[in-house]
């Protein structure tokens, strides 16, 4: 079995894959989903009618672009840093009303995955050429290092599609105060995140009946298996999901069918499973103004708007820094 130094890893996956793997409860980060497949899959969710906060969002970006993209322009240019951009099929919303409006921007979107940024840059150089876009591949925890170098002007930072909801409160704040360092005082950031409501809605939107997010999720599965050496049996596993009301936490599982033991050659490991033992693979955290203003308080922000779809499912917040 390979030591745990991380000197003894090919890869960060490979490190996190072996760590998670060999805890208890078992784990896998849902970061390492996002590769080509996984990208794709993840637009087909988006995609899904039952997956409400694509379309709450993208109707309240319709509708209040103009007053958004006033908020965020200035006399002077600003730079518009996009964590976690994807398809930027929300985003362009806004890109075209600040272009229309001739506000001048630069548009530095980030992703953990390049070929998500390839398309993205690709798709704006054909529909809105006009837009100065630079590209960066990366975490969220790695952009937020380089963030307090965007000083020279106002820094606009934008995360849409409740991204922050993959992390737990603590990780969220240790998030947010790491934005809030590197804020300026005319800087502000603008964020989605998705509310608490109905609790089949919200098992609707991550247990599909056409199966596209157990796909999404056994996509770890798949990528151990290709860039491991893993001998996952996909059918082995069901696709299992919760909903707390209380805490407003979802978490997807993948949980063993039967007891068996796997192996993954490149970490020289063979991990065991029980039978109904689970792999957590996701959260998504839901909100409501309450938490969202102790989080932001925690982490040294203020809220100072926010814009809700009509029916209260998903909120953008704008924020300054305190």
């Amino acid at each position: 079995m390979k030591n745990q130094s991380a000197t003894m890893f090919e890869s960060v996956f490979a490190e996190d894959t072996h760590k998670g793997l060999t805890s208890y409860p078992k784990f896998l980060h849902s970061k390492y989903i996002y590769d080509k497949k996984g990208d794709k899959l993840f637009q087909e969710i988006m995609a899904m009618p039952e997956y409400y906060l694509t379309s709450c969002e993208f109707d309240i970006l319709k509708q209040n672009k103009t007053d958004i993209a006033k908020i965020f322009s200035s006399e002077n240019s600003f730079d518009l840093i996009e964590l976690g951009a994807g398809d930027g099929k929300k985003t362009k919303l806004l890109l075209k009303e600040l272009v229309d409006k001739n506000y001048k921007f630069n548009y530095l979107p980030v992703d953990i995955s390049q070929n998500v940024l390839d398309e993205l840059e690709n798709a704006l150089k054909d529909e809105i050429p006009q837009v100065s876009v630079k590209t960066q591949q990366g975490t969220y925890f790695e952009t937020l290092e380089k963030l307090a170098e965007y000083n020279s002007r106002k820094k606009v930072i934008l995360v849409l599609g409740s991204n922050i909801g993959n992390l737990s409160h603590s990780e969220a704040v240790d998030f947010l105060r790491n934005i809030a360092v590197a804020m300026s005082d005319d800087d502000m950031l603008f964020m989605g995140f998705d509310q608490k409501k109905d609790p089949q809605i919200i098992m609707n939107a991550y247990n599909d009946p056409a199966g596209i997010t157990e796909r999404f999720n056994k996509n770890l599965l798949v990528r151990i298996n290709h860039e491991l050496g893993g001998e996952f049996e996909l059918e082995k596993f069901k696709h299992w999901e919760t909903y707390d009301p209380e805490t407003g936490t979802a978490r997807s599982f993948l949980v063993s069918k039967e007891e068996q033991r796997v192996k993954i050659h490149r970490l020289e490991l063979e991990v065991k499973f029980d039978a109904w033992e689970s792999i957590h693979t996701e959260i998504s955290q839901k909100y409501d103004d309450a938490i969202v203003s102790w989080l932001a308080d925690e982490a040294g922000l203020l809220v100072e708007r926010n814009f809700a779809d009509s029916n209260n499912c998903f909120k953008n917040y704008i924020f300054r820094r305190k």
